[in-house]
């Protein structure tokens, strides 16, 4: 019996690995379709989003099982409940992408976001692309420290997210109110891409550890 919840748990932590691996790739294609207005790209997220859906519920049915047929204790209760909690937050980040896709795609044909716009994007999709790569990583092979720079890497994303509202305030802005609140959403939605896996990451930690972090 051991041995088959070791095997369990162990496919409940490669589907975490695979939702984590499923959003980075969104998270890039959607960034692509909304500066390069990539049609394709697009559709592709949002069609994609049923597969990271999919692996979601696939996480929630084996943990219930498993709750259900080995009523786990201790660690092994932790790092149950920690899966439904890290999945949970993965599956929005998928959510995020599938929205900055469908932002790119209703501007289709043109660039969802104006030439002043495209730097601090790029930037903010560079930090979200760093922070699913370390999710990955510390999904795969646990590691405190690296769920541990989560936090740095989401207060870059924080100052950028500040950055892009100067712009957007700016007296000059020459876009009208609908760029703006598009840049605004858009906003929005990477900088909650980056807090969903700062959550994830202190699950990480709390299962290696046992403790939980606060801000």
């Amino acid at each position: 019996m051991r041995e088959e919840f070791r095997a369990d748990l162990h496919l409940v932590s490669q589907l975490l690995v695979d939702m984590a691996e499923a959003v980075r790739a969104a998270m890039r294609n959607a960034t692509r379709a909304l500066l390069t207005a990539d049609r394709e790209a697009a559709e592709a997220v949002i069609a994609r989003d049923a597969e990271i859906d999919s692996l979601y519920r696939q996480v929630e049915e084996r943990v219930c099982d498993l709750l259900a047929r080995q009523a786990p204790v201790a660690s092994d209760l932790r790092a149950m409940i920690t899966a439904l909690h890290v999945a949970a937050d993965v599956e929005r980040m998928g959510d995020l992408a599938d929205h900055v896709a469908k932002t790119a795609l209703r501007r289709h044909p043109s660039p969802a976001v104006p030439a002043e716009l495209r730097g601090v994007f790029k930037e903010m999709a560079a930090v979200a692309d760093r922070i699913a790569e370390k999710i990955a990583s510390v999904l795969s092979e646990p590691d405190v420290d690296l769920a541990a720079e989560l936090d740095r890497d989401d207060d870059a994303m924080d100052d950028l997210h500040r950055d892009l509202f100067k712009v957007l305030l700016d007296d000059e802005w020459p876009y009208g109110a609908e760029t703006a609140i598009d840049g605004a959403l858009l906003g929005r939605f990477y900088e909650r891409y980056a807090d969903h896996a700062v959550n994830a990451g202190r699950q990480v930690i709390y299962l290696i550890t046992g403790e939980t972090v606060v801000d």
